[in-house]
C-alpha cells in the first residue's frame, strides 16, 4: 500500500493541497454560488483532501483489504464531510471529516466482515453505536453499556451481545511483538487450558518423540506446548534469545513430526 502511487486510476504523487483559506472560500461558494459554481467548489474541494483519505486508509493496510476499494470508500466518507460541514463552527475541516473518513471505512470492514452477523443484530449494534457517539458528546466520556441499553430503551444482554457481535476477528498470526528477530503472535500467547484425554495412541506416540529430542529441545517444548507459555518466557527462563528459542522449537517439531 505505502508504495503505490496509482489508486483508482488517480496519481497521488500529483494530488494537490489546500491552504484553509482556499477551502474557506470554496465553502463560502458552496453555500452561496450558483449551481454551477457549487459543483465546482465541490469537485475541487474533494480534490485537494484525497490526501487526507490517503493518510487514513494507512491504519488499515494489515486488513488485507484492497487499497483501492478503501480509497473509495474513504472519498465517501470526504464528500459526505464536505456536504455536512459547517463554517460557523470553529474548528479545522480536516478535524471534522478524519472520524467521518474513518467511521465510513469502519463500516465498510464491518459490512465486509468473514463472520456473518444477521441483519437484525447489525442493525441493533450500529444503533448502539450512534448511541454511543452521541453519549460521549453530551458527557464527555466514554458511556457505559449499560448506559447505552438504557438509552436505546434494549435489554442490556442484547446490545452487548451485538456490539460483540461487529466485532472483527483477530487472526492467529497477528504478530503482537517483534524486537528484530522472530515476531511473536497472538497464537503464542494463547493455550487450551481444557483437560481433555487425547487419543492414548498419540500421547504414547508424542513421548517417545519426545525421548528422541536433546534436553534442551524437550525443555522448549514442554514448556511451550505444556505449560502455555509464550517464546519470550521460555527465553528468559533457559537464558538464550527468543530467536534462538524460536529456531530451536521449530526443529523439534520437524523431528517431532517425522517420527510421529
Amino acid at each position: 500500500m505505502t508504495g503505490k502511487v496509482e489508486i483508482c486510476g488517480v496519481n497521488t504523487a500529483d494530488l494537490p493541497v489546500l491552504t484553509n483559506e482556499k477551502m474557506r472560500v470554496l465553502f463560502q461558494r458552496m453555500q452561496t454560488g450558483t449551481e454551477a459554481e457549487r459543483d465546482r467548489a465541490r469537485s475541487a474541494l474533494v480534490q485537494g483532501n484525497l490526501r487526507l483519505v490517503l493518510s487514513v486508509i494507512q491504519r488499515f493496510n494489515n486488513r488485507g483489504e484492497p487499497v483501492d476499494d478503501l480509497f473509495q470508500v474513504g472519498c465517501i466518507g470526504l464528500m459526505k464531510a464536505i456536504d455536512n460541514f459547517d463554517l460557523g463552527q470553529n474548528v479545522r475541516f480536516s478535524t471534522y471529516a478524519v472520524p467521518m473518513v474513518i467511521g465510513e471505512i469502519r463500516r465498510y470492514l464491518r459490512d465486509n466482515n468473514p463472520i456473518r452477523v444477521s441483519r437484525s443484530l447489525r442493525d441493533l449494534a450500529y444503533k448502539a453505536l450512534q448511541v454511543r457517539d452521541s453519549l460521549t458528546h453530551r458527557h464527555g466520556r466514554e458511556p457505559r453499556v449499560q448506559e447505552i441499553a438504557t438509552e436505546l430503551g434494549a435489554p442490556y444482554e442484547e446490545v452487548l451481545f451485538a456490539l460483540d457481535a461487529i466485532q472483527e476477528p483477530v487472526s492467529l498470526f497477528e504478530p503482537v511483538y517483534e524486537d528484530g528477530g522472530d515476531p511473536i503472535y497472538v497464537m503464542d500467547q494463547i493455550r487450551d487450558t481444557r483437560d481433555e484425554d487425547g487419543s492414548w495412541l498419540e500421547g504414547l506416540a508424542l513421548r517417545e518423540g519426545m525421548r528422541r529430542l536433546g534436553g534442551r529441545e524437550q525443555t522448549i517444548l514442554s514448556l511451550r506446548y505444556f505449560h502455555g507459555k509464550t517464546q519470550m518466557e521460555v527465553a528468559d527462563e533457559i537464558g538464550i534469545s527468543q530467536a534462538q528459542v524460536s529456531r530451536l522449537e521449530k526443529a523439534a517439531l520437524v523431528q517431532m513430526r517425522r517420527y510421529v
